[in-house]
C-alpha cells in the first residue's frame, strides 16, 4: 500500500513537472489563462462596441448634421477590433516574453493598431465624401468618384508604409529603387499612364457620364456602365459589354446622345409629279400647321422648323421635313414620329394626291423614213433586210 502511495506521489510530481514546463518552457497554467483572456476580449468586442457607440451616438443626436451619424456607423467595424487587439496585447504582457520573441508580439500589437487607426480612416471617407457632395458641382460625378478611390488608395498605401517601418523596412529606398526602375517600367506601361491620363480627361470635359447613351466611332455604341482608371465599360444594345480603352475615348469622336437637349426628325416625302400647284401647298401648310400646334414638338425660334417643296427627284417632287421634339427618349420620339407618319398620310389622301415610288415611263418612237413590215406567221419577207 505504501508502495501504491508513493508511486501515486511520484506520479502526480512529474505531471506537476509537465503542467510547470509547459510548452516551451511556458506552464499550461500560464498558456490557459492567456487563452482565457483573449477568450473574454473576444466576447467583450460587442459590448465595447456598443458602449461607445451608444454614447457617440447619444452626442450626435445633438446635431442636425447626418454625416457624423455616418461616421458613427462606418467606426462600427474598428471599434469592434480594439477588443481582441487589447486581448492580444495583455495575453502577450501575462506570458512576459522577452527578448525576440516579446519584440515580435510587441510589433504584432502595434501593427494591428495601425491597421485599425488606417482601417478606420478608410471607412471614416465614405461619409466624409457624402459632406463633399456640394463639391461635385465643381467635378463631374466620375471625377469625384475617381478622385474618392484615389484617395482610398493613399491612405491604404500610407497604413502599409507605416507597418513597413515598424518592422524595419525602409520605405524611401523602396521608392527610390523604382526611380531607377522608372524607365524600364514607363516602356512597358505606356499604354497604362495614357489610359489613366485619357480617363482624368474625359471625366474633367465632362464628355459622359454612367447611364449616358454614347456612340464612338469605329468603336462601340451603347450605355455606359462604368468608368474605371484604364477602361471604360459600354453596353451595346445587344447586352454585350465593351471595355473601351479610355485612350480612346480621349482621341475617337464621341457623341453622346444623353446630352441631347432636342431630338430631331428629317423626312423627306415624295409626292407624285402630276400633284398640282394647289396640292402641294395644300399638303406643305396643314403638315406645317400640325407641327406648330403640337405640344411634341418644338417651335421657332427655339429650334428650327422647316416644311418646303425641296426639290424634283427622278420619280417623285420630294418635300422637305425638319423639325425637333421635346422628348429625348428614344421610344417616346419613335411614338411620335408614328403618330406624325399617320397624320401626313391622312394630309396627303385628303389633298387629293399620292405617294411617289420610284417608276420609269419608256417612249418608243419609230423612224419617219421607214414603216415596219408586218408580221405574218410563217411568211418569210422577200428582202431579207425586213
Amino acid at each position: 500500500m505504501e508502495t501504491l502511495l508513493e508511486y501515486f506521489a511520484d506520479f502526480w510530481q512529474q505531471v506537476a513537472l509537465v503542467w510547470d514546463y509547459g510548452v516551451f518552457g511556458t506552464s499550461l497554467s500560464t498558456i490557459g489563462i492567456t487563452l482565457l483572456i483573449f477568450f473574454f476580449a473576444y466576447l467583450a468586442r460587442d459590448l465595447f462596441a456598443r458602449f461607445i457607440i451608444s454614447r457617440l451616438k447619444k452626442f450626435t443626436k445633438k446635431t442636425k448634421n447626418k454625416v457624423d451619424d455616418a461616421v458613427i456607423e462606418a467606426l462600427d467595424g474598428p471599434l469592434h477590433f480594439i477588443p481582441l487587439i487589447f486581448g492580444i496585447f495583455a495575453a502577450v504582457k501575462y506570458l512576459g516574453l522577452t527578448g525576440d520573441a516579446g519584440l515580435m508580439f510587441d510589433n504584432i500589437v502595434r501593427s494591428l493598431i495601425i491597421i485599425d487607426i488606417f482601417w478606420a480612416l478608410n471607412l471614416i471617407l465614405v461619409p466624409i465624401a457624402l459632406m463633399l457632395n456640394k463639391v461635385q458641382v465643381l467635378f463631374t460625378k466620375e471625377l469625384f468618384v475617381w478622385l474618392f478611390k484615389a484617395l482610398r488608395v493613399f491612405v491604404i498605401a500610407m497604413g502599409a508604409a507605416t507597418i513597413l517601418e515598424l518592422w524595419g523596412i525602409k520605405v524611401a529606398p523602396i521608392l527610390a529603387s523604382f526611380g531607377l526602375l522608372g524607365v524600364a517600367v514607363a516602356l512597358g506601361a505606356q499604354d497604362l499612364f495614357k489610359n489613366l491620363i485619357a480617363s482624368l480627361t474625359i471625366m474633367s470635359e465632362k464628355r459622359l457620364a454612367i447611364g449616358d447613351w454614347v456612340k464612338i466611332d469605329g468603336v462601340v455604341e451603347g450605355t455606359v456602365e462604368n468608368i474605371g482608371f484604364r477602361s471604360t465599360k459600354v453596353r451595346r444594345f445587344d447586352k454585350a459589354p465593351v471595355f473601351v480603352p479610355n485612350s480612346s475615348l480621349a482621341d475617337q469622336a464621341l457623341t453622346n446622345f444623353s446630352q441631347m437637349t432636342n431630338r430631331r426628325i428629317y423626312w423627306k416625302i415624295g409626292l407624285v409629279y402630276n400633284s398640282s400647284t394647289t396640292q402641294l401647298a395644300e399638303v406643305r401648310q396643314k403638315i406645317e400647321d400640325y407641327l406648330l400646334a403640337n405640344e411634341d414638338y418644338v417651335n421657332p425660334p427655339h429650334c428650327s422648323l422647316f416644311v418646303r417643296v425641296d426639290s424634283f427627284n427622278d420619280s417623285s417632287i420630294d418635300l422637305m421635313i425638319y423639325c425637333f421634339t421635346h422628348t429625348t427618349d428614344w421610344g417616346k420620339w419613335l411614338e411620335i414620329k408614328e403618330k406624325f407618319a399617320y397624320e401626313i398620310k391622312n394630309i396627303v389622301a385628303a389633298a387629293g394626291t399620292d405617294f411617289a415610288f420610284p417608276s420609269q415611263t419608256v417612249y418608243l418612237e419609230a423612224a419617219e423614213t421607214s414603216t415596219p413590215a408586218q408580221f405574218i406567221q410563217g411568211h418569210k419577207p422577200d428582202n431579207p433586210d425586213q
